[in-house]
């Protein structure tokens, strides 16, 4: 018994062409593409977070948190900004509730 490959009607459709053809990616999945607030579109700012969170790991944002508390509760609304954009680049449901505690001072 003679076994034959017949090939899909369309390119697209056939299993080894969905295995072996690579998806463009268009956008990462958390680039919502939009900035927030004047700080973020700031290359500092992103250079600030970014050394940061190397040297925070995974709490970076926790600390970032507390230094914006610590900031705005000392009165020093300009360091409260800048830490509080650093917050919001690694963590925006945590600057939020930072930004709703402290709302008088950010707006």
């Amino acid at each position: 018994m003679a076994l034959t490959f017949a090939a899909s009607r369309t390119g697209n459709d056939a299993i080894l062409a969905r295995i072996f053809t690579r998806r463009s990616v268009s956008r990462g999945a958390n680039d919502n593409g939009r900035a927030i607030g004047d700080l973020m579109s700031d290359p500092q700012v992103l250079r600030d977070t970014l050394l940061h969170f190397a040297r925070h790991g995974m709490g970076a944002a926790a600390v970032a948190r507390r230094e914006a508390a610590e900031a705005f509760d000392a009165g020093d609304d300009t360091s409260g900004r800048k830490w509080l954009a650093i917050c919001r680049q690694l963590d925006r449901r945590m600057a939020r509730g930072l930004e709703s505690r402290f709302a008088p001072l950010v707006g």
